[in-house]
């Protein structure tokens, strides 16, 4: 394989052909994981990245306050924190009070890259834009990159990740995808607003520091650097701010600051309230023209600062000139909420966050990443966007059959464009769960490339199995860390729905509880265990909670389609077992867990055609 370099620092480049068994486009939030998961489990993996840092929103686009997964603690995003606890030396993150995790994106970068570098099967390509896919037989090859000096690079490759942002690859490819919000009778979700293709604003996010004085002129934003934005579009974004028109803001200038304050003394300038949020859809421009077409974002921003400093009279403030090398000093690129949506194997709507064991399909039992952030759109900058009345969710699984496309072969998806409605795009589409989300892809890339298989057709089960060896969550169940002994049993049991979490909205935070130390309810199981396969029997359970004489009689019937289960069972009693307890023991004695699925959450018979099979 050749040597990838980065054309901005001047080196010559390798103009030969590339074939990899990976290629992962865009290192974004989801594709930096997808590219180390797969890298760890010896794929031979190549990454090419626009900007020259890893990690996406997380860090060249200067979205360093995470939203959601405080308290899911799972893979790669747990990793991710802990990481940052060494670096800073404590694990009190929470500087500003938009998130319990904020952290310089200089050091989100170096993190990952300190990751990939581990990984000997794993090539970073940086400084180039994607500009076409190859495509034969309705199967993704390989792809056709070009750099700012107009020089191209081809990789193939055996299977290729769209990690880009916008969904930019498998729009190119061929897959079908959707634009813009959605009709409800469409989607399923009485919520849904009528259909258009307006996206979510986004923002040039920027970095300032509290230089402790007033700022040297030379970080003075001048007026020429942003005409002709008009600066009657920040009143209002604060309590000390101008606001002859409408209701101000109810916190003061430093109180907006303090919102994204990061370490050493600097502050995080994503502010959606009369702030630097901008309306602009780039989805259809060339990933290489973006930067020049999306020149208004960053001149919103600047202009933002400008107020700031001059009306507001913050000019001790100023941008931070040491996190990006950009010659404006702002990030690398905008934090885009939301480009195209792939219609994937599986479309995950509102139903199935509000209330996942009621709905058709038992999505729920293919999850392999997990989120509890609340629905969350940005619409503000668009005065044509309807009204969303934002719907009540619980925390959620994202099933497998999202991220790989209904018919295009040869691709895994990641990042925010996975197979979702418009409205559930407003949580998936956050830090934490796309991370997860990568590690995913990643994995199943890993497993297909090794079975030389397609990745609809590799078994969820399997993915969901190795997840777990890698304290990923399949579930959220807030109140089983990872750290507990009964965390892979109960996660098994809960991709099953034999045993089901309760799910409460708290503030800005949805949590699911398994209720683990809790008596198990013997009817809620027998229902449940029906509902998940039919048992040929009557109820054993005659008293109101679980015990394991009712297990035993349950265990019986499974293992004559299972003749492998463990033979010898613990001493009988009928002491009343608890949630966790009955986990442990179905797991152990029964294993239902290892029934194969399919995409849709349903029971594989042996011998029967795969629906998934193209």
């Amino acid at each position: 394989m050749g040597l990838f370099v980065n054309t901005s620092k001047g080196q010559t480049v390798n103009q030969k052909l590339y074939h990899t068994q990976l290629l992962v486009i865009g290192g974004s939030t989801g594709g930096t994981a997808a590219a180390i998961q797969a890298a760890r489990m010896g794929i031979q993996t190549v990454l090419v990245e626009e900007t020259p840092w890893l990690g996406g929103m997380l860090s060249a686009a200067g979205v360093t306050g995470t939203d959601g997964n405080q308290d899911l603690g799972s893979g790669i995003w747990e990793s991710f924190r802990q990481a940052l606890y060494t670096h800073y030396h404590t694990k009190k993150l929470n500087t500003g009070w938009v998130s319990n995790t904020l952290f310089e994106p200089h050091v989100a970068d170096s993190i990952f890259k300190s990751w990939a570098n581990k990984e000997r099967s794993l090539q970073c390509l940086f400084g180039w834009y994607f500009d076409s896919a190859i495509v034969k037989n309705n199967k993704i090859i390989g792809a056709v990159f070009i750099n700012p000096q107009k020089e191209k690079q081809t990789v193939f490759a055996d299977l290729c990740i769209d990690a880009t942002d916008l969904g930019d690859v498998y729009a190119n490819a061929g897959a079908s995808f959707s634009i813009g919000m959605e009709d409800p009778i469409t989607s399923g979700e009485k919520e849904a607003p009528g259909k258009n293709e307006m996206i979510q604003d986004l923002t040039w996010a920027a970095v300032l520091k509290d230089y402790g004085k007033p700022v040297d002129k030379t970080l003075l934003i001048q007026p020429t650097d942003f005409a002709p934005i008009n600066l009657k579009e920040f009143d209002c974004s604060t309590a000390n701010a101008p606001c002859p028109l409408g209701k101000p803001y109810q916190f003061n200038t430093q109180k907006v600051l303090d919102y994204g304050k990061l370490p050493n003394h600097k502050y995080m300038l994503n502010w959606p309230a009369h702030g630097n949020d901008f309306y602009i859809n780039g989805i259809n421009i060339k990933p290489i023209d973006r930067y020049a077409y999306y020149l208004p974002a960053r001149k919103q921003t600047l202009a933002f600062v400008y107020y700031l400093q001059e009306v507001l009279g913050f000019k001790n403030i100023g941008l931070d000139t040491t996190e990006f090398s950009t010659n404006n000093h702002l990030a690398f690129m905008p934090y885009h909420r939301e480009g195209r949506r792939l219609n994937g194997v599986v479309k995950l709507s509102i139903p199935y966050l509000s209330n996942a064991f009621t709905q058709t399909n038992a999505f729920y039992r293919t999850g392999i990443s997990v989120g509890d952030y609340p629905v969350d759109h940005h619409h503000g900058k668009n005065p044509a966007a309807p009204s969303i009345a934002f719907p009540s969710i619980h925390s959620f699984n994202i099933p497998l059959g999202s991220l790989i496309p209904e018919k295009l072969n040869g691709m895994i998806v990641c990042e925010k464009g996975i197979s979702v409605s418009n409205l559930v795009n407003g949580t998936t589409r956050l830090q934490p769960c796309v991370l997860l989300t990568g590690q995913a892809a990643g994995m199943l890339a890993a497993v297909a490339i090794q079975e030389k298989s397609e990745p609809r057709l590799i078994s969820v089960r399997k993915i969901q199995t190795l997840l777990l060896k890698e304290k990923v969550f399949l579930m959220p169940y807030v109140d089983v860390p990872a750290t507990d002994s009964a965390f892979e049993s109960i996660q098994k049991i809960g991709a099953t729905g034999i045993l089901r979490g309760d799910g409460k909205k708290e503030a800005w935070v949805n949590k699911t509880y398994f209720y683990p130390d809790s008596l198990c309810n013997a009817q809620a199981l027998w229902k449940n265990l029906n509902d998940f396969i039919h048992l040929p029997m009557e109820n054993p359970f005659a008293e109101k909670f679980v015990t394991a004489k009712g297990l035993e009689k349950i265990q019986v019937v499974f293992k004559k389609s299972n003749p492998s289960l463990l033979k010898t069972l613990p001493p009988s009693t009928d002491k009343p077992l608890t949630k966790k307890e009955v986990a442990i023991w179905l797991i152990k004695y029964c294993d239902p867990f290892s029934i194969e699925i399919n995409h849709l959450g349903q029971l594989i018979e042996k011998n029967s055609r795969n629906p998934f099979l193209l």
